[in-house]
C-alpha cells in the first residue's frame, strides 16, 4: 500500500513539476492579478459615475484590494450591494424628465373651481361658470383676473378715469369755484377803467340841433349792439 501512495506522489511531483503545468500555473495566477487590479479600477470609475464624493472611489478600490487576488470576487459582491442603484447622468436625466412632464402639465389650464380642463381663449368656464378672464377696454385684448395694468397696452386697471367733460373744464379756480383771473388782465382792467372818463347822466348832456334837449334817448339811437 505504501508503495502504491509512493508512486502516486511522485507521478503527481512529475507533473507538477512539468515546463507546462507550471507555465499554466503562472498564467491563471497572472491572470488572477490582472482581474483582481480591474476589478479595483472598475469600482473606482464605478463609484466615480454614481457619487459627487471625490474619496468614495478611493474607498471603494482599496476595499476591493485588500481582499487580495484570491477574495477579491467576495469585495466586488459587497460592492455591488452597498453602491448606489443610479449613476449621476442617469439622476439627472430622470429629473429632466419630471421637469419635462411637470411643464407640460403646467402648459394644460385647469379651471381653478371645477378643475375643469379650460382653453387660454375662454372668459367663462362653461362648467361651473366661473370668471376666467377679462378684456380690457383700451385695446381689446384678453388679460387675467389678478393682473393690476393690462400687459400689452400699458392700461392701469386700478386708476379711476376722470370723465371728459370734467377735464375739458379749466383748472385755474380760486376758493369759491371762480375762474381766477390772471393779475397782468386784473391790471389792464383797472388801468382802461380809470383813464375812461364817467359818462354823465343823459339829462345833464348838452343838446344838439334835431334833439331835444331832455328825454331818454330814443331806442334807435342806442348802442345796436345786443344785449348779452
Amino acid at each position: 500500500m505504501d508503495d502504491i501512495l509512493n508512486q502516486i506522489s511522485a507521478s503527481l511531483n512529475d507533473i507538477f513539476k512539468s515546463d507546462i503545468v507550471q507555465f499554466g500555473i503562472r498564467a491563471i495566477g497572472l491572470y488572477l492579478v490582472i482581474i483582481w487590479l480591474a476589478s479595483a479600477y472598475w469600482a473606482f470609475r464605478d463609484m466615480q459615475q454614481r457619487s459627487d464624493n471625490a474619496i468614495l472611489p478611493y474607498i471603494a478600490a482599496a476595499g476591493i484590494i485588500l481582499f487580495t487576488p484570491i477574495f477579491f470576487i467576495f469585495a466586488v459582491w459587497i460592492y455591488k450591494i452597498v453602491r448606489p442603484h443610479e449613476k449621476i447622468g442617469e439622476v439627472w436625466e430622470r429629473n429632466l424628465a419630471e421637469e419635462a412632464l411637470l411643464a407640460e402639465v403646467e402648459s394644460i389650464h385647469h379651471c381653478p373651481t371645477c378643475e375643469r380642463r379650460i382653453d387660454d381663449e375662454w372668459i367663462i368656464c362653461p362648467t361651473c361658470r366661473t370668471r376666467l378672464k377679462r378684456v380690457c377696454p383700451n385695446c381689446s385684448r384678453l388679460v387675467g383676473m389678478d393682473w393690476s395694468l393690462c400687459a400689452w397696452c400699458g392700461k392701469d386697471f386700478e386708476r379711476r378715469e376722470v370723465p371728459a367733460a370734467i377735464e375739458m373744464l379749466p383748472r385755474d379756480r380760486d376758493a369759491t369755484g371762480r375762474i381766477a383771473v390772471p393779475a397782468a388782465a386784473a391790471a389792464s382792467w383797472s388801468t382802461t377803467a380809470a383813464s375812461t372818463p364817467t359818462s354823465l347822466p343823459s339829462s345833464t348832456r348838452p343838446s344838439t340841433p334835431g334833439r331835444p334837449a331832455t328825454g331818454p334817448i330814443p331806442a334807435s339811437a342806442q348802442d345796436p349792439l345786443p344785449e348779452r
